[in-house]
C-alpha cells in the first residue's frame, strides 16, 4: 500500500532564507506533495523563493500559507513527523527515511500527516518536537548538517518511492489541536492532585506527552481523558469548599431518624 501523499504536507518552521522555500516547493512539487506551508519565516522575497520554485512549483509559493505558530500551524492535523539531526534524552528513538513510509502508509489514509523542518541554524527545538508524535533522522557519516531543502527532497523521495508491504487498517486520530487541549487539561488535573512537582512541570509533562504519543489517539479518546480530568478538577474543588465549611461550621453531620416505634 503507497502512501496517500493528498494526506501529506511539507511545514518549514523558522526558515531564514526564501532560496530555500523555493527550493522545497520544487522537491514538494517533484515528490508529489500538495501542500508546502511555513511558520515565522524570516524573510518572504516572492522573487527569490520563485527562482528557485521555477515555474512548475509556482502555484505552491503564490498559495503559501504562513502561520505564527507551529501549534496553529498543526492545529488540523491529525500525526505529525519532527525531523532532527540531534538525539538525546528529550529526543524519543527516531525512524529513518526509508522506514518512515511503513510507519505513515495505514495512518496516511484517513489522516492528515504533516512533515516538520526547524530552521538552517537549529532545527526544531525540544518544545516544537512536543507537538510531534514521531521523529526521524537522516543518517549521515561523520557530518550530520544537511540542507533545508535536501532534507525536504530526501524526506519527500522516500514517501513518493516506498509501498508497504502490509495494508493495515488505521482510523483517524485525533487533531494536534485536540492532543494540546488534553495535555492542558491533563497539566491542569496533575497539578491539582499533586502528580506533577511544582519544581519541574515541564519534564513530568514531557513523559505524560512521550507516553500518550504512542498511542495514536482518536478524537473520542482524547474527549474521554478530557471528561476524566473535568470531574476529577469538580470533585476537588468540591472537597476544598467542603473543607472549608466545615473549618467555618458551617456543615454538620447528616442524621439518620429512626423509626417511629
Amino acid at each position: 500500500m503507497k502512501v496517500n501523499l493528498d494526506n501529506i504536507s511539507v511545514i518549514l518552521n523558522g526558515p531564514r532564507f526564501p532560496e530555500n522555500i523555493g527550493a522545497a516547493a520544487r522537491c514538494c512539487r517533484n515528490m508529489g506533495i500538495p501542500e508546502l506551508m511555513v511558520v515565522r519565516p524570516e524573510n518572504l522575497d516572492q522573487e527569490r523563493m520563485l527562482r528557485m520554485a521555477t515555474s512548475e512549483a509556482e502555484d505552491l509559493i503564490k498559495k503559501l500559507v504562513v502561520h505564527d505558530s507551529l501549534e496553529d500551524a498543526l492545529a488540523r492535523y491529525n500525526y505529525a513527523v519532527g525531523t532532527t539531526a540531534r538525539t538525546g534524552r528529550q529526543r524519543r528513538p527516531t525512524d529513518t527515511p526509508r522506514t518512515l513510509p511503513f510507519r505513515l502508509a495505514p495512518l496516511s489514509r484517513k489522516n492528515r500527516i504533516a512533515i516538520v523542518f526547524g530552521s538552517e541554524n537549529w532545527g526544531l527545538s525540544n518544545e516544537d518536537l512536543q507537538l510531534c508524535h514521531f521523529l526521524v533522522t537522516i543518517p549521515t557519516a561523520s557530518f550530520s548538517s544537511i540542507n533545508l531543502a535536501q532534507s525536504v527532497m530526501i524526506i519527500c523521495y522516500e514517501l513518493f518511492m516506498a509501498e508497504a508491504r502490509v495494508e493495515l487498517f488505521q482510523p483517524r486520530i485525533a487533531t494536534i489541536q485536540e492532543t494540546e487541549g488534553m495535555y492542558r487539561h491533563l497539566d491542569e488535573a496533575l497539578r491539582a492532585i499533586g502528580f506533577i512537582h511544582p519544581r519541574a512541570p515541564d519534564y513530568w509533562m514531557s513523559n505524560v506527552r512521550r507516553f500518550l504519543s504512542r498511542l495514536e489517539l482518536r478524537s473520542r479518546e482524547v474527549r474521554l481523558v478530557r471528561g476524566f480530568c473535568r470531574q476529577l478538577l469538580w470533585a476537588i474543588g468540591q472537597g476544598r469548599l467542603h473543607a472549608q465549611a466545615q473549618q467555618e461550621g458551617t456543615v454538620t453531620s447528616p442524621r439518620t431518624s429512626l423509626p417511629s416505634s
